[in-house]
């Protein structure tokens, strides 16, 4: 996974403080100012969402205007799960 987050550019994993999250660690990558995937970790899971935020300041600090779930359980040994990402970073 670690090689996955480092090839798209997703920040380091911090704790969300919004509780949008349950207080799990998050990581995002930017698609524009106020677009972003956000990967959550939830034990040895990670779930893939987008997301709109006013800026990238708020990732993990207030509630997003958007959320939507795109890959629960994310597994990059399944082709599906990658062209999910790659379909919005691409």
């Amino acid at each position: 996974m670690e090689n996955v987050l480092r090839y798209y550019e997703f920040s380091d994993f911090f704790k969300d403080e919004s509780g949008t999250f349950s207080g799990n660690n998050i990581a995002y990558t930017e698609l524009n100012s106020e677009h972003f995937l956000i990967f959550e970790q939830e034990n040895e899971n990670y779930n893939l969402y987008v997301s709109k935020f006013s800026s990238k300041n708020e990732i993990g600090k207030s509630s997003p205007e958007i959320l939507e779930t795109l890959v629960n359980k994310y597994d990059k040994s399944k082709s599906e799960h990658r062209v999910v990402l790659r379909k919005y970073l691409y």
